[in-house]
């Protein structure tokens, strides 16, 4: 089931059932980007033809962001059940996972965060696999041997299921450049995950994620990085949801 949003189909999914289509996918070796929309990501394809195409095309599409499921829950009969983040979706993926015999494979974050990220995560899941990690350095999207190197890594691993991230856009676009290329199953897109899981980032208490102001937290602490976005870029959802709305009383 999925719910039509913004030009794409959204996953009608819990967390928990996401986990399964991306472990079932996993288990039948079925390639593809996973995305999850947030809010700036909606802004984001407004005027980026090759990121639509990456997100109308991906294997499955969670929206990270209450805003988007708030909107489905008003004006969709069957609407979004829930708010499915990136960042959730790398713990409780390495937490069904552990055991199963699944390799897992982080690339992306600052130096040394992936690899404290993994090694966090194989203390706390035993039998966690997660096969091999790489911090690209700067530009290395444009890169065709630091790519080369990357992907080498990568295919050598036997990974049933790649984590990229980078941040968006970089992560879809080089995912989605260099997917014949990668011998994997689902790769997913997940922004600063890495960061949270180190333990180097700390994320927004549970209450606040549940109210939709995640954006506030993070805004609070890198104000200098992330005001512009946050604050005049984002604002741009408005009437974005506003035509929503309108095209929803109209059907």
């Amino acid at each position: 089931m999925t719910v039509d949003l913004f030009g794409m189909s959204f996953e009608q999914a819990t967390l928990s059932s996401a986990v399964a289509q991306i472990l079932d996918a996993a288990r039948q070796g079925r390639k593809g980007i996973v995305v999850t929309p947030n809010v700036d990501h909606i802004v984001l394809i407004q005027d980026d033809a090759d990121m639509q195409r990456i997100y109308k095309n991906a294997l499955f599409r969670y929206a990270d962001g209450m805003p988007i499921v708030w909107l489905s829950q008003f004006i969709k009969k069957s609407p979004l059940p829930e708010r499915v983040a990136g960042s959730d979706l790398l713990i409780a993926l390495c937490k069904q996972s552990a055991g199963s015999g699944l390799n897992l494979y982080f690339l992306g974050g600052n130096p040394g965060i992936a690899e404290k990220a993994a090694n966090k995560l194989r203390q706390q899941y035993s039998g966690l696999h997660i096969v091999g990690t790489w911090c690209p350095p700067f530009g290395f999207e444009n890169d065709p041997v630091q790519t080369g190197l990357i992907i080498n890594d990568i295919n050598s691993h036997n990974v049933d299921i790649l984590f990229i991230g980078v941040g968006a856009p970089k992560q879809e676009k080089w995912a989605d450049a260099n997917i014949d290329r990668l011998q994997v199953g689902p790769i997913l897109c997940v922004g600063a995950s890495f960061d949270f899981a180190a333990g180097t980032t700390k994320r927004a208490p549970q209450w606040i994620q549940k109210i939709g102001f995640e954006w506030v937290w993070r805004l609070a602490g890198d104000p200098g990085r992330l005001w512009k976005r946050y604050l005049v870029r984002d604002s741009r959802f408005i009437p974005l949801a506003f035509k929503e709305i309108f095209k929803s009383n109209i059907q």
